[in-house]
């Protein structure tokens, strides 16, 4: 008798089950749950959702079924709304209505169900993320005339109807890829009260837009393999992406999103702000070199921004406000005043279409204010002292010099190295080496887009009378300004550049640098092809013009940092 009773109370309650429409609100949730997995395994692998969410989806789906069960079978629908099934009088149950209405919604996502799955087989490469890039996009090259002899005819150059210019080098030796992307923001921008924004974007930039949480940038980015870093100069700012070439839409799907959702979150700001803060204490303030390099080119240049530092002066960076920051996004972040490169195992055609998918919707903005400052030409010597606790003495000397891209650059390229460049130069070893009157010696030229500064730098050793290495270092200058460079001393500088530049020729990296560097700075990417030749046509004459024409006394600032005076006494 127990098989039997077994058998009327399972059909008894498989009935109940039925009437409950358990088992139709069972399978209205077994097939929404397929649609659910469908779309985000999509979005997964459209690069919209992070990889975990199929798990994540997966379990809260498992979680909910018996969830679901249970409540179609205690609760039921009425024209009073949703009661306990118990509290209902079934004469008034509308159960059956409520049946036909599941049938229905079963019906229709089962119909969507089979037409989505029909759709992904007819398109296996359908990506949510972005549609498929039309067949062709006519290329519309920046510079009309044919390409320079010498340059490579696989570098291509496209400029997006946004502004935005876009310099491609493939390079298949490898199946990496790098991305730079020279924005025209620097010191150079700004103004007193906002001195170090530009910086502050440098950082900025990595942390978070209206779509992703900050820090999730790199996460993204090297959960693909990829890196990047940044740098802030007096001129620019630029962003270097190296990835493989596996994860270029990842890659271009990120640089898109900063470039146009950058978020303006107050505690971000106030974080970063924070982080500057103390970068500049521990690199400019607590550092001799950078305290005395900053006061030099404020004293340097009276008129010019390229006074102001990178990094920003301390009351500024305290003192941003959101809208300065909003502001200088909005002026200098515009497809139309940056320039993109990219080198590696990509093709120009593939790099430009996808650049109309990612980049073309960025609106053009209005072209930032041109800079109307000229530094007035120096007329006598200026200095600069710092007294402080050390007991290593500097001595910086900083000449204005012209811009780059001017034949002047170059001649003053290999002077410099002439000079200061390695243990054979000139300044080492007569001021090193043969005299030791310094510890050791150093040279740069900060080339822009603007006459900058060809600077000098010495580490003296402790006690050193300061004047007296200062006055020999002004006789060696004002001897090359008189007398030239030996035919040896020019050869050896010239060797010495082509070997830097073919050797930066080697790398993906170096290839995209140089590129932007002279296409931003000299107005053609082209210039860079001309510089072998350039370096070999430079002669002794053009290095002595440029000595007597930069190495004067009424166009030098001398920048001194001393032990303090009370400090000098007691070593007395």
């Amino acid at each position: 008798m127990e098989g039997p009773a077994i058998r009327k109370a399972t059909m008894s309650l498989f009935s109940e089950l039925r009437r409950r429409n358990v088992l139709k609100a069972a399978l209205l949730y077994a097939v929404s749950s397929l649609l659910i997995v469908w779309a985000v395994d999509l979005a997964v692998s459209g690069g919209i959702a992070p990889v975990w969410a199929n798990e994540f989806v997966l379990l809260l789906l498992a979680i909910g079924f018996p969830v679901a069960l249970i409540f179609a079978w205690v609760y039921e629908i009425t024209p009073q709304g949703l009661k306990k099934g118990v509290d209902v009088d079934q004469t008034q149950s509308i159960v059956y209505k409520t049946g036909q209405k599941l049938n229905a919604a079963v019906a229709v996502l089962a119909v969507l169900g089979v037409a989505a799955l029909i759709g992904e087989r007819l398109l296996p490469e359908f990506e949510f993320v972005l549609p498929e890039p039309v067949e062709e996009i006519p290329l519309r090259p920046v510079y009309d005339s044919p390409l320079g002899e010498g340059v490579p005819k696989e570098i291509t150059s496209y400029t997006l109807s946004n502004g935005l210019r876009i310099i491609v080098w493939p390079d298949h030796d490898i199946p990496n890829v790098v991305m730079y992307n020279f924005v025209r923001a620097g010191s150079r921008n700004e103004y007193p009260g906002i001195t170090g924004v530009s910086h502050f974007f440098e950082h900025m930039m990595f942390n978070g837009t209206s779509t992703l949480e900050p820090g999730e940038f790199d996460r993204i980015m090297e959960a693909a393999g990829g890196a990047n870093n940044a740098y802030t100069s007096n001129d620019l700012t630029v962003y270097v992406n190296w990835f493989p070439r596996s994860a270029l839409k990842t890659i271009l799907t990120l640089e898109a999103d900063r470039l146009q959702n950058l978020d303006f979150d107050a505690d971000m700001i106030e974080s970063e702000r924070s982080v500057i803060s103390s970068e500049r204490n521990t690199t400019v303030d607590d550092n001799a070199f950078s305290r005395l390099y900053e006061q030099v080119r404020a004293t340097a240049f009276v008129a010019h921004p390229y006074q102001f530092p990178i990094i920003g002066w301390p009351s500024d960076i305290e003192r941003w406000t959101a809208a300065d920051l909003a502001s200088h996004y909005r002026t200098y972040y515009a497809p139309n005043n940056s320039t993109m490169v990219f080198s590696g195992a990509v093709s120009p055609e593939e790099i430009f279409l996808l650049a109309e998918q990612y980049f073309a919707p960025i609106p053009r903005q209005k072209p930032p204010p041109e800079l109307r400052t000229v530094e007035p030409e120096q007329t006598g010597e200026r200095r600069i002292t710092i007294e402080t606790d050390t007991e290593t003495p500097l001595l910086h000397l900083a000449f204005h010099a012209g811009e780059a891209g001017q034949p002047e650059t170059r001649h003053m390229e290999l002077l410099l190295s002439i000079l200061v460049s390695g243990d054979s130069s000139r300044l080492h070893r007569l001021l090193v080496e043969e005299e030791q009157l310094a510890l050791s010696v150093g040279g740069m030229q900060n080339e822009g887009f603007d006459p900058g500064l060809v600077y000098f730098y010495l580490t003296l050793p402790p006690g050193s009378d300061i004047g007296a290495v200062e006055a020999r270092v002004f006789e060696e200058l004002e001897r090359v300004a008189a007398n030239g460079v030996t035919g040896k001393e020019l050869a050896k500088a010239k060797n010495i550049l082509l070997a830097d530049y073919w050797r930066q020729m080697e790398t993906i990296d170096g290839k995209a640098s140089a590129l932007g560097d002279y296409d931003v700075f000299t107005g053609s990417y082209e210039n860079l092809f001309d510089a072998p030749e350039q370096i070999d046509a430079v002669t002794r004459e053009q290095l002595k013009a440029v000595a007597a024409d930069v190495f004067r006394r009424n166009n030098v600032t001398v920048g001194t940092l001393r032990a303090a005076k009370a400090d000098a006494e007691e070593q007395s």
